[in-house]
């Protein structure tokens, strides 16, 4: 379920500042053929994108792909509804998440994998800002500790 480093198309990072994230799913995702060389240009924006079910199918939204330079001048929707290729199983563990225990499911990763392009979602409870300020708090103190740890060994 990791993907390598340069595999990775694109990364939402806003997902991890606002949600507790928890559970995770590598899905798959329906494309066209010029939503695959917007990709390939990584000309993708993941940051207002999340995961929907509708009629037992999970569905992405606010996935935008900026279409080649080629294809510019036809009327394309870069920021149309994607279909997420999911089995039964887990649509109904996210399903269940969703809808019983009030959270919500958000795409935190697009990469390549053996030729195809997949989708990493996460099941995730918002996050308050006081919660995200206590976050960069400790992020900020971490990286203070490593910078007294480096110098003291000098």
């Amino acid at each position: 379920m990791k993907a390598a480093n340069n595999n990775i198309i694109v990364k939402n990072k806003n997902a991890a500042r606002n949600y507790h994230l928890t559970d995770k799913y590598q899905a798959g995702i329906v494309l066209e053929g010029w939503e695959v060389k917007g990709l390939r240009d990584g000309k993708v924006d993941v940051k207002d994108s999340y995961v929907t079910l509708k009629n037992n199918e999970a569905w992405v939204i606010g996935l935008k792909i900026d279409p080649p330079a080629s294809l510019m001048h036809e009327s394309i929707d870069p920021t149309r509804s994607r279909k997420l290729l999911l089995n039964k199983k887990e649509i109904n563990k996210i399903l269940e998440s969703v809808s019983l225990q009030g959270l919500t499911c958000v795409l935190t990763m697009v990469y390549w994998k053996e030729n195809k392009i997949k989708c990493d979602i996460a099941i995730g409870k918002g996050k308050k800002t006081y919660d995200q300020r206590e976050d960069v708090k400790q992020r900020d103190w971490n990286r203070e500790k490593q910078r007294i740890l480096k110098n003291s060994n000098r």
